[in-house]
């Protein structure tokens, strides 16, 4: 069952808001105030990926962008098989119109296993860019 939640904002921040919530493909304002609420209070509570204790236990998908045929798949799959994070799947995709290779890997470890993994790929020649996309913590849920 649905419990309404009202704030206050002046003219101005709620126009800005509609606009922001246009932008970002959202069609129904309820949705995407509570989706930036969960997100906010994950990043409030864990903080970012760099500011996390070393053994906080996390999961989510390391994107790697980079360049084919260069010797990054090698190292690529030296990290699947390392046994500081634990992948359970992986993903490859050429992206044509962009001219570059994407690989979007499953895994769980610790904030520090994360971190060493993310240095070793910053210094591997090839490699455009790697983010992480940690997933929400809750305490019940669907799993």
């Amino acid at each position: 069952m649905s419990q309404i939640i009202t704030f206050s904002a002046d003219k101005t921040f709620a126009n800005d808001l509609e606009n922001i919530i246009k932008k970002s493909g959202y069609q129904n304002r309820s949705r995407f105030l509570r989706d930036a609420a969960l997100y906010y209070s994950d990043i409030k509570q864990r903080g970012e990926l760099n500011s996390m204790p070393d053994d906080e236990f996390l999961e989510g998908h390391l994107i790697v962008y980079y360049q084919h045929d260069h010797g990054v798949e090698n190292k690529l799959m030296e990290i699947r098989h390392n046994e500081g994070i634990q992948f359970s799947s992986c993903s490859h995709s050429c992206l044509k119109h962009s001219h570059t290779c994407v690989d979007i890997m499953q895994g769980k470890g610790t904030a520090s296993e994360f971190r060493k993994t993310i240095e070793k790929l910053q210094n591997t020649p090839n490699v455009n860019k790697i983010t992480f996309n940690p997933a929400p913590m809750r305490e019940d849920g669907c799993c």
